[in-house]
């Protein structure tokens, strides 16, 4: 993605918790900044929706909720795209909440499908073949149950 330098003025108290993610995520000012903007920008465009750290790095999640925006559009594409049955899945999120998700995804499609692909990539196979420690017990193969 093509960048432009821009001179910025910031205060000496924004500058301080730009320096504190800088160290926190290891990156640099423009990277810090970009994202923070970027996010600021997402948030506002889309209200209710809000940025969340995980294993698998930043996400847009659902205010309140702990849920991700992603799981929400695969379950949504998973029921035919029907509103009506995803508000069925989910019965205890408000239609707002649900509307921010539809809404981030109609701005955002790629991230959103990016994120899915990844996900269904994600196997039991390929979680057990990468994280061994995690297979239960019932299900390690018989000649693993020796050792």
């Amino acid at each position: 993605m093509p960048t432009r330098a821009r001179g910025l003025r910031l205060p000496d108290d924004l500058q301080e918790e730009i320096e504190r993610e800088m160290r926190l995520r290891g990156a640099t000012f423009s990277e810090v900044a970009s994202s923070l903007l970027r996010e600021a920008v997402r948030m506002r465009r889309v209200p209710g929706v809000v940025f969340m750290d995980g294993p698998a790095g930043r996400r847009a999640s659902i205010a309140g909720t702990g849920l991700d925006v992603w799981e929400v559009i695969s379950t949504f594409k998973s029921v035919g795209a029907d509103r009506e049955r995803l508000e069925v899945s989910y019965e205890w999120l408000s239609d707002r909440q649900l509307s921010a998700a539809l809404a981030y995804y109609d701005l955002y499609p790629q991230e959103i499908d990016e994120r899915i692909e990844e996900e269904e990539r994600w196997t039991p196979g390929r979680l057990y073949g990468e994280f061994p420690y995690l297979r239960p017990r019932d299900a390690q193969p018989s000649d693993e149950r020796k050792a």
